[in-house]
């Protein structure tokens, strides 16, 4: 009998500042993927006008990616 082992992926939120790529940790697994932009546009105001892409699973982690939205028309 073969047994299936599952793990949960930890989620890691991404937005890059500068051209530097700034990872965030998940504050909670309760807050949703707009709710922890909320909660990091705080500390990086340009996150205030920005969108979330994801979620992708990369390198064992579920990637969300904050993309910021100044400066970008349409």
């Amino acid at each position: 009998m073969t047994m299936l082992l599952t793990t949960l992926l930890p989620r890691i939120f991404i937005h890059k500042e500068n051209g530097q790529e700034v990872r965030l940790t998940d504050p909670g697994t309760e807050f949703s993927p707009e709710a922890v932009l909320n909660f990091y546009s705080g500390t990086y105001p340009i996150l205030t006008t920005a969108k979330v892409n994801g979620p992708e699973i990369r390198k064992d982690e579920i990637q969300y990616t904050f993309v910021s939205t100044i400066g970008i028309k349409g």
